[in-house]
Parts: structure tokens; sequence; C-alpha cells
């Protein structure tokens, strides 16, 4: 007979050692990130001539610039905000239009790669590598890209934010088709629909509450990133922002004026999107 007496003990013992195991992966996953961190910076220091150190202190010097600058200045404020309103507007349409873009590409993206829903099922592995590609590159290096082809203004920066964007919605919207339930799909296959039909009647009158708010948020994404890609020559307000910045002591005023706007902008986008996917998920809920 066996002794039974022992078998907590040895449960006891079996966990306890593979905690231990645990911690022991995690401390050395823990010390091999902070090896990687400090010799990573310690190379940036070198590459920067060793400069980090030396102009910490001054860190705080450009906002102290910008506000020392604008102060004398606020009568200029609202002016500034008018004068600069329309290249704010350049930037909400570029990530407005690549959003819409982005968006419509992911859609197709993911049902192409969703396993049960592929039109080629054998592609799947293709396409779900090529919105990898399109999510690794940032938007930045796919603009300055565009920008040496096409010139200057807001289509390369639309484009660059709508591949980024369509890789980066692809695989969250693959992973939404894959909770669909197949047997409207089936039931459209059984009376000889179309893979389009099966898919624009079957699975996205399913999921489209979530494809909506999952580019919304993109969309406050894709404010910023246009804004930065104004700062390689890609139009927009940030285009008017290195303007500014580029011109140092004098324009500061006007450089405060641009940051007030894109932070007031952010900041209603952000307001507005988040209640529309409150709203959302309470009717969705309330549905239920």
């Amino acid at each position: 007979m066996t002794q039974t007496p022992d078998a907590p003990h040895d449960t006891r013992g079996h966990y306890m050692a593979l905690m231990a195991q645990r911690r022991l992966y995690g401390g050395l996953t823990l010390a091999l990130f902070a090896l990687l961190m400090i010799s990573g910076f310690m190379l940036a220091d070198a590459r920067n001539a060793g400069g980090f150190w030396s102009g910490l202190p001054q860190i705080f010097d450009f906002p102290a610039d910008v506000i020392a600058d604008t102060l004398p200045k606020l009568d200029r404020l609202p002016g500034h905000l008018v004068r600069y309103f329309p290249a704010l507007v350049e930037t909400i349409n570029i990530a407005a239009v690549s959003t819409l873009l982005g968006t419509a590409g992911a859609i197709v993206l993911s049902l192409l790669s969703t396993r049960g829903m592929a039109r080629w099922p054998r592609m799947i592995p293709v396409f779900r590598r090529f919105m990898d590609i399109l999510r690794a590159v940032p938007e930045i290096v796919v603009a300055l890209v565009l920008i040496f082809v096409l010139g200057g203004g807001p289509v390369p920066a639309m484009l660059a934010i709508a591949l980024h964007t369509a890789g980066a919605l692809g695989k969250l919207f693959s992973e939404v088709n894959e909770n669909a339930d197949l047997k409207p799909v089936e039931g459209l296959s059984s009376v000889g629909g179309t893979w389009l039909q099966r898919m624009w009647l079957g699975v996205v009158p399913q999921v489209s509450p979530n494809y909506f708010s999952y580019a919304l948020l993109r969309f406050e994404i894709n404010i910023r990133a246009s804004a930065i890609l104004g700062f390689v020559g890609a139009g927009g307000i940030g285009y008017e922002l290195r303007n500014a910045m580029a011109w140092g002591k004098g324009r500061f005023d006007e450089a405060a004026a641009i940051f007030l706007l894109l932070f007031l902008t952010i900041v209603v986008f952000d307001q507005l999107s988040s209640h529309v996917r409150g709203a959302m998920i309470s009717s969705s809920k309330g549905g239920h």
C-alpha cells in the first residue's frame, strides 16, 4: 500500500521547486534586460560623444526659453492659434484619410488571414507576414522614402500612416474575426454566396463594433503620427512647428501656440473617442 500522508508533502515540494525555478528564470531575464539597457545606453552615450551627462542639466533650457519668449507676447497667442489652425486641419485630414484607407486595407487583410474565412487558405502565412512587415517598418521611414519619390506634402505622410495602420489593425481585426460565429457564413455558402458576400453579410456585421472601436483608437495615434511626420517635410502642423523651432528665440511664441493646438486637439479627440467607445460597449451589453 502507498503511504498517502507523504503525497501532500511531495506535491508541496514539487510546487516549491517549480516556483523557485520560475523565480530564477525571471531574475535571469530581468538581469539580461538590465544589461541590455545599460549597454545600449553606454553605446548611445559614446556615439553622442559622451554628451549625455554634460547635457542633462540643460534638459529644461528649451522649455524655459519657450516660456520666457511667450509670456511677454501673450496678446499675440490668439492670432497665432488662428494662423496655424489650417495646418492643424491638414494634420487631422491626413490622420482621417490614412485611418480610413488603413482600416479598409486591414479588413481585407484580416479576412484573408483568418482561418475558416480565408479566400485562399494556403496564402494565410503570406498575408500574415505581409502585415508583420507593414507593422515593423516605422511610418517615418516609409514617409522619407515616399517624400524622396513623390516630393514633400501631405500625400507621402498619408500613405505612410495608412500602410502602418493596415498592418497594425489587420492583426487586431484578425483576432476579432476568430471569435465570430461561422454559422451565417456556412448558411450563405449553402445557398451559393460568393466569398465576398459571405464575408460582407456573414462576418462584418458581427465584428463591425470592434472594428470601429479599434479604428477610433488608431485615429488618435495617427493624429500624433501625422504631426511628427511634419518634421520631415510631410506637411501639416508638424512642418510649421519645425519652422517655428528652427528660427529659435523670437518665434518661440509661435511654437507655444502650435504646442497648445496639438495638446488641445489630442485631448478633444481622446475624450471623444473614449466616449464613443464607452457608448458602444454599453449598448452592446444592453443588447445582450
